[in-house]
């Protein structure tokens, strides 16, 4: 929802209000219920899963994600920037950035 900040909605020409965005509280992504699967199936499979996820993202090249529980098949059904993005926003929330103090 976008609104001004006195409540007007955002297609008024008021200029003089910031506006803001809210964002409502996210369900878990396609994204990171892959990762989670690839990782275990990874870890599982005796792979170091940081490695093999960094080589896939980095190349494209599927080989590096084994074949187990699907693993393979469904980290390809993820654009790689998504990827990445989820892992870029875990990181962020892990270390608590953009926290007001």
């Amino acid at each position: 929802m976008i609104e001004n900040r006195n409540g007007a909605d955002a297609a008024g020409d008021d200029f003089g209000s910031t506006q803001y965005f809210k964002v409502e509280p996210e369900k878990e992504s396609a994204a990171r219920k892959v990762l989670s699967i690839v990782y275990d199936a990874l870890t599982t499979k005796g792979y170091d899963p940081v490695n093999q996820i960094v080589g896939y993202i980095m190349s494209g090249d599927p080989t590096y994600i084994t074949n187990y529980m699907g693993a393979r098949s469904l980290i390809m059904k993820v654009e790689r920037d998504e990827l990445v993005e989820e892992i870029l926003k875990s990181y962020i929330r892990n270390n608590h950035w953009g926290e007001q103090k």
